[in-house]
């Protein structure tokens, strides 16, 4: 993976000026857009379009204080069909407008290319496991809400809490296959998985394939797959997030698995009563590489 990314990296450098084909060049490196874009995003801290962006208005800014050629040819030169789209992006990055950096100087944001290094970290285990599941189907009360990668989420937080607690106990009794019990699941999300885009949440359980949708929830499909499963105990949602974060920057690169488009679930096992903390089941839908 670590490899992979990398000659990602060299590959933008060589086409910064033109549109990516990001599908063909995953097929070349073994693996898919979707784990390479969410990958990307994980170990990079931004995603792969912002990185580009932010390279492309780099490359740009040396052309705009030379001042050897005019704004719209240098527009045109960076992919932007015009002046003001390129002026728009150079400011987003930048802070400044072309015409402003080109008379001042600056001021200048540089986003220097990036590089992924092998670590040696990973000295605490991850309780790990793998299975395969037939097709089931999630049953509860969904919402879109922005990504959120520290801390509570407000919106998440204020949609569990509008549920009334006989619903809760409604729900959990309609549990029959696993992951079991009332789940947190999110869905719908962007592959670059940029913190403050909009995913679908959803509060519910899990059940067969062939159970009929109760009416009035809603309902998510899931086709069959395998998934692997990480457990983590401890402060929550700060222990539960890390171990999100790890399976990016540790697990994934260790092991041959990559992310397949789907779901990921939260199954909360045990929990205090103030919810200070929790033992937790991390799902996420894999495919071997």
């Amino acid at each position: 993976m670590i490899s992979a990314l990398n000659r990602l990296v060299d590959h933008v450098e060589k086409h910064l000026t033109e549109e990516l084909d990001l599908d063909g060049l995953a097929r070349k490196l073994g693996t898919t857009e979707y784990h390479l874009r969410r990958m990307f995003s994980s170990l990079a801290g931004m995603p792969l379009s912002e990185y580009v962006r932010r390279r492309r208005m780099t490359v740009a800014a040396a052309d705009v204080v030379s001042g050897d050629d005019d704004l719209l040819s240098i527009a045109v030169r960076h992919g932007y069909g015009s002046t003001e789209a390129f002026g728009r992006a150079f400011r987003a990055v930048h802070g400044a407008g072309p015409s402003e950096v080109r008379r001042d100087g600056g001021p200048l944001r540089t986003q220097p290319q990036l590089r992924f290094r092998l670590t040696v970290e990973g000295s605490t285990p991850m309780d790990t496991r793998i299975v395969d599941r037939p097709a089931f189907r999630l049953v509860g009360h969904a919402v879109r809400v922005p990504l959120i990668y520290e801390g509570v989420n407000p919106h998440i937080q204020r949609h569990v809490t509008s549920i009334p607690q006989e619903e809760h106990l409604r729900l959990k009794a309609m549990s029959n296959t696993e992951p079991a019990g009332i789940l947190q699941v999110s869905d719908d999300l962007d592959a670059d998985a940029a913190e403050g885009t909009e995913l679908t949440y959803l509060h519910g359980v899990a059940v067969t394939g062939d159970t009929p949708p109760p009416h009035g929830l809603d309902a998510i499909e899931v086709p069959a797959g395998t998934w692997a499963i990480f457990r983590s105990s401890g402060p929550y949602p700060s222990t539960l997030q890390q171990t999100w974060a790890a399976t990016a920057t540790e697990w994934f690169p260790s092991n041959r698995w990559r992310l397949r488009p789907g779901p990921s679930i939260v199954a909360v096992l045990e929990r205090a009563e103030d919810f200070s903390t929790a033992t937790c089941e991390l799902w996420l839908p894999v495919e071997p590489t």
